[in-house]
């Protein structure tokens, strides 16, 4: 049975308390790889994944969480700022369906309207410079 693919919010209660959570941001020519610490307060990123094919792609995704026991994943969701859906949302939620056929980990989607914004309020906060920030 694939696994579930629900909103952040829906797909806590499907992993254990603890544990580490791979995050992922699809590009399209490359997955930027997060992972959590176990209990979710961290991420950290470890990767940066030239796309390939999916089945290799997919595989070394697999891997890094199984080396760092991973419980779940969490793609970011590029919604556009109407609500709608555009291509790329399209294409991570195709990537997600396909990615659960190969894992029983639970796969949360992660609205990202707005998050690049709102780091970079917090740079900005903490004096990050326009060079570092970018």
């Amino acid at each position: 049975m694939p696994a579930p693919i629900l909103p952040l919010i829906d797909a806590a209660p499907h992993w254990p308390e603890r544990g580490a959570l791979v995050g992922l941001d699809l590009g399209t020519k490359t997955i930027g790889v997060a992972v959590s610490d176990p209990n979710r307060r961290l991420a950290t990123g470890v990767e940066t994944i030239q796309r390939k094919q999916f089945k290799v792609d997919a595989a070394r995704l697999l891997a890094i969480a199984a080396e760092r026991n991973a419980v779940g994943f969490v793609l970011g969701l590029p919604i556009n700022m109407d609500g709608s859906e555009g291509p790329r949302a399209q294409s991570t939620r195709a990537f997600a369906r396909n990615l659960a056929n190969l894992t029983p980990l639970a796969i949360a989607l992660w609205d990202e309207r707005l998050s690049t914004a709102a780091v970079e309020r917090e740079l900005i906060g903490m004096d990050v410079s326009r060079a570092r920030r970018a």
